[in-house]
């Protein structure tokens, strides 16, 4: 285990260096310069798409209708990186990395866009007759089949981050905060947690295998089914703690943008956090729950059956927006606002949001509604994953042929995950990312060009 460790810190530094952090944000920067900045100029008609009457225009055979692939899509997004990861980046970067978090939000839409509209554009069909799409079929159809190897190191990464983002440091959000839920209400229970966690494995694995041997339709099904009822959950939660704290919002505010810059000057010069904590932990995390710029999104939404890349891609634009914006937003002003005692240096990334729905809804329940919350983003997390771990061993084999046996390590790989401590856990999954992340980038950027070109005609035509 501490070889794992060592090598997986070292991989860290390199892939979460400053130039992979200026890659990304810079990419955003770029692409949104380019096209005229289209998350904020086009953001009625985003609203409009997403949410109006034509959101959905039917699911032909082979694929799944917009709605159901943005679902997918946020399955993956919406997941424990917008509760455990946001409080992460608190406890590491103070309250200013909570507006580099909505930098990453903000720029990150523009990006999700582009990679979005790009697997539409350059998709194909698997020998099942099901849409495929992503950044490696971007990669070797538009920069070229001299550029595979980059697809294949994309594809080799996404393979394996499937089994760290998708499921251990899933479960193991899972298992911590249902393990804190049973001790609040039995104490005595915590002599028992390797037993609990254990069982919570298995049963989570039971149910993942019954939904992901269905394939993509079911897996979709099972998203737009629970998308709505986890995020109303977890955002009726947070409003109420929100409001019941509501006095100190001005203070919270102040509290992001002057700590956004000089975090020392609001949490003293005793504390330890500069501004390149800030910074990398309100960008990093922010990555992490938007997944905008990693290349994993694009390979749900490219089973859509919609035919127009642009449109996918407001959809695509629309999940960082809800993400980042809506989702991490409040759990960053519960924590906050809630007046809990934040430990900036070292804690349970947990307890947090635990404590801040404790102050309203009292120590028992704020860990379940927690724990529940948790529970349902951890395993719709789990299911889109599954679908990318998929896709990427297909493009590598070139059949479907090896898919059974990897839903079935994958299953396994959920119970041995409810064992795994959640900061390796997270550690891994930070690493993988940012091994996907800039094969994806160079892809996004070198076809930029492409996605400007089909979002010009297409705005052109709702004039």
């Amino acid at each position: 285990m501490q070889l794992i460790e060592s090598v997986n810190d070292f991989l860290n530094s390199i892939v979460w260096g400053w130039p992979t952090m200026i890659l990304l944000v810079g990419t955003g920067i770029y692409l949104s310069v380019r096209m005229g900045m289209p998350q904020i100029t086009k953001f009625g008609t985003m609203m409009r798409t997403c949410l109006g009457k034509d959101r959905d225009d039917g699911a032909k055979e082979g694929s799944v209708n917009p709605l159901q692939a943005l679902a997918t899509a946020l399955a993956a997004t919406v997941g424990t990186g917008n509760i455990v990861g946001c409080s992460g980046a608190i406890i590491s970067g103070g309250p200013g990395a909570v507006f580099w978090l909505w930098i990453s939000g903000l720029f990150g839409m523009c990006t999700k866009f582009s990679e979005v509209t790009l697997a539409i554009r350059y998709r194909t069909k698997n020998d099942a007759g099901e849409n495929v799409g992503g950044p490696m079929y971007y990669i070797t159809e538009g920069l070229g089949r001299n550029w595979k190897w980059l697809a294949v190191i994309f594809a080799v990464a996404g393979t394996v981050a499937s089994f760290g983002i998708g499921c251990l440091s899933q479960i193991s959000s899972m298992v911590t905060a249902i393990n804190t839920a049973v001790t609040a209400f039995f104490p005595a229970a915590s002599d028992k947690s390797s037993i609990i966690s254990l069982f919570i494995g298995i049963i989570a694995a039971v149910v993942l295998g019954l939904v992901i041997i269905g394939g993509v339709k079911r897996i979709a099904q099972a998203a737009e089914t629970l998308i709505p009822v986890m995020s109303i959950i977890y955002v009726a939660c947070s409003v109420i703690v929100i409001i019941s704290h509501i006095t100190s919002l001005p203070s919270v505010l102040a509290a992001i943008f002057k700590g956004a810059f000089t975090p020392k000057a609001v949490l003293g010069g005793t504390v330890g956090i500069t501004l390149k904590n800030a910074v990398s932990s309100g960008l990093g995390r922010g990555l992490f729950s938007n997944e905008a710029g990693q290349g994993s999104a694009p390979i749900a939404h490219a089973s859509t059956s919609t035919d127009d890349p642009v449109k996918q891609g407001l959809f695509g634009m629309f999940e960082v927006f809800f993400d980042t914006i809506v989702i991490c937003s409040l759990t960053c002003f519960s924590v906050l606002m809630s007046g809990v005692n934040i430990e900036y240096v070292t804690g349970d990334k947990n307890v947090l949001p635990i404590d801040a729905f404790a102050t309203v809804f009292g120590d028992k329940f704020g860990s379940l509604s927690v724990a529940v919350s948790l529970l349902l983003f951890a395993f719709t997390t789990m299911i889109t994953w599954s679908l990318y771990g998929v896709r990427c061993l297909e493009f590598l084999t070139g059949s479907r042929r090896f898919s059974n046996i990897y839903k079935i390590v994958f299953i396994a790989a959920v119970i041995y995950g409810a064992t795994v401590p959640l900061g390796l856990a997270y550690r891994i999954s930070d690493t993988l990312n940012g091994i996907m992340t800039i094969p994806n980038l160079v892809a996004v950027l070198g076809l930029s060009g492409t996605v400007a070109s089909l979002a010009k005609k297409y705005f052109s035509q709702k004039k």
